[in-house]
């Protein structure tokens, strides 16, 4: 396996994390995280989003992954995953800005599923 593939299969196994079983045990992902910020606001008694819910989370699993005594792949896995997701919940609240840069410009991925290929279509 080379280094490059280990890459993407990794951020494919996160997509499908996100789409697939952790969305049928949760839910959709920005609904479950916008309540767990209002769980965490009550908790905390400060505002917290959702989006800052996923970032924590995504802390959480450097923080288990900088160990240098062990090794876990769901560390790096659902890292990439919370990291997917908080980009995602920004987006929604902000604007899609990187499309709008990129202006039609985007990654997709070729039919084995595991390689992202760039496409423009200016």
């Amino acid at each position: 396996m080379t280094i490059y593939k280990e890459v993407t299969d990794l951020l494919v196994e996160a997509d499908d994390l996100v789409g697939g079983d952790r969305k049928i045990m949760h839910g959709e992902f920005d609904a479950n995280h916008e309540g767990i910020a209002k769980i965490w606001s009550v908790i905390l008694k400060t505002p917290i989003r959702a989006d800052q819910v996923t970032l924590c989370m995504a802390g959480v699993k450097i923080a288990r992954a900088s160990n240098p005594d062990s090794y876990n792949r769901d560390n790096f896995v659902d890292g990439a995953a919370y990291l997917s997701m908080t980009n995602a919940l920004l987006m929604k609240k902000n604007g899609d800005l990187w499309t709008q840069m990129q202006l039609k410009k985007y990654y997709e991925r070729d039919l084995s599923g595991n390689i992202f290929h760039y496409k423009s279509y200016e």
